[in-house]
């Protein structure tokens, strides 16, 4: 496949000519929601076996072969010209297809009251990617009993398309994380056995294989009561052939200060559970200023610390499906408003401003007027933002990824996947 970035000018049936594909199958694809008025700047996944690269200033056949895995005599010999041919820029080279590495792909999916149609269909669409489909979320009550979320066919549809189904656990009270809920499980053994045997017994009513904790705002003090509840429930949980794993805060060292960190021992985790998600996102979220919302280098450093701590293959690399749009000038305790990327297109199509892309940060923006002359500036992931996670992942060879979450459309993503992956199923 190949991502190309729409330029001044350009119509998908020129597009589609410069591949050798068609436009009623770029459009498929991409789902594309302004097929009539593209923007300069929007990314479009051609569907096509390999991929084209055109010659720049300065590159050699052999410095592009490196680029992409291959041997330069192969890479000449598969275009049909001599290994000492000279490469004029704007050369349009063949590249085969790489090879694809095993991956594991988890995804939430949180209905809010009820399973909504769209919600059930998202899902349905998008279980043939994912190793793990993960309702959020049972919510643990004070007495060791749970709260359950709406299900309807999520059990039914894991099990179609053989995903694990992952009970996520929460410490949420009226939706907000509780670190006096997480000092009541944590430490009175009593209401920690219920709750566990309660546990139990959902997990084995809806098919249940992996339990995964989503404990946050924990006083630092239950760090280590929190270790030995998740070496408790490793214990239980094995017995019944389960999967233990848990959400963590995106950390850069061991003594990394704030609610959201200090009771997240990297290190036992990495020593307990089966597979930890890294929750890097939201560094621009919506009561903050704008910014990208999973920009590459904070996501790699928060990843490179935890390697120091767990083994790769242990390390799930959380990742956005959305992203925000932010009135301007920021003032503390406004919100911005959630959208996914094809809302985010739209968007930019409507207000006929380009895409732009920051290659720090790895992540697309624009910026607008609105019709109230407020201005606006959007953040949210495209291709090349996904295909900059995906590198990373081959790179540190993770375990894989984990969305935040499903029902925001995305359809660039999963093409993507399939490009990059083999999905493991279990």
């Amino acid at each position: 496949m190949q991502i190309h970035v729409v330029q001044q000018g350009q119509s998908l049936y020129g597009i589609a000519q410069a591949y050798n594909t068609t436009v009623n199958d770029i459009i498929e694809a991409n789902e594309i929601p302004n097929p009539n008025r593209l923007v300069v700047g929007q990314t479009l996944v051609i569907p096509i076996i390999g991929s084209f690269y055109w010659v720049q200033p300065g590159d050699t056949l052999f410095s592009i072969a490196q680029r992409f895995g291959l041997n330069y005599q192969e890479l000449a010999s598969i275009n049909g010209i001599p290994v000492n041919f000279p490469l004029p820029v704007g050369f349009r080279l063949y590249i085969p297809p790489l090879p694809k590495v095993t991956k594991e792909i988890n995804a939430y999916v949180e209905p809010r009251g009820s399973v909504t149609p769209a919600l059930e269909e998202a899902v349905r669409d998008t279980a043939p990617y994912l190793t793990y489909l993960a309702p959020f979320s049972f919510q643990a009550l004070r007495d060791g009993s749970l709260k359950e979320p709406p299900l309807n066919q999520f059990p039914a549809i894991a099990e179609a398309n053989r995903n694990v189904l992952m009970m996520v656990i929460t410490n949420q009270e009226n939706d907000q994380f509780s670190d006096e809920l997480g000092r009541i499980l944590l430490n009175d053994q009593e209401i920690q056995t219920k709750f566990l045997d309660n546990i139990v017994a959902t997990a084995q009513k809806y098919g249940f294989r992996d339990i995964h904790f989503d404990f946050e705002f924990l006083r630092p003090e239950d760090r280590d009561a929190y270790n030995n509840f998740l070496r408790r429930a490793k214990q239980r949980f094995s017995e019944q052939g389960w999967l233990l794993s848990t959400a963590l805060a995106p950390k850069t060292s061991a003594e990394q200060e704030g609610l959201w960190y200090e009771a997240h021992d990297y290190r036992a985790h990495g020593e307990i559970v089966d597979f930890v998600v890294i929750m890097t996102y939201e560094w621009g979220y919506s009561g903050g200023p704008a910014m990208a919302v999973s920009p590459i280098g904070p996501v790699r450093d928060v990843i490179e610390y935890a390697l120091t701590e767990m083994p790769a293959e242990k390390i799930m690399m959380g990742q956005n499906l959305y992203g925000y749009d932010w009135t301007l000038p920021f003032v503390e305790g406004t919100i911005a408003r959630a959208l996914s990327p094809q809302q985010a297109i739209e968007l930019a199509a409507q207000y006929n401003v380009p895409i732009q892309y920051d290659y720090e940060a790895q992540a697309p923006f624009f910026k607008y007027s609105d019709e109230e002359g407020k201005q606006h500036e959007v953040w949210f992931e495209d291709a090349r933002s996904i295909q900059a996670k995906f590198n990373l992942i081959k790179e540190l060879n993770l375990r894989g990824i984990s969305y935040w979450k499903l029902g925001l459309s995305f359809p660039q993503n999963w093409l993507l996947i399939t490009e990059n992956f083999n999905v493991r199923k279990r």
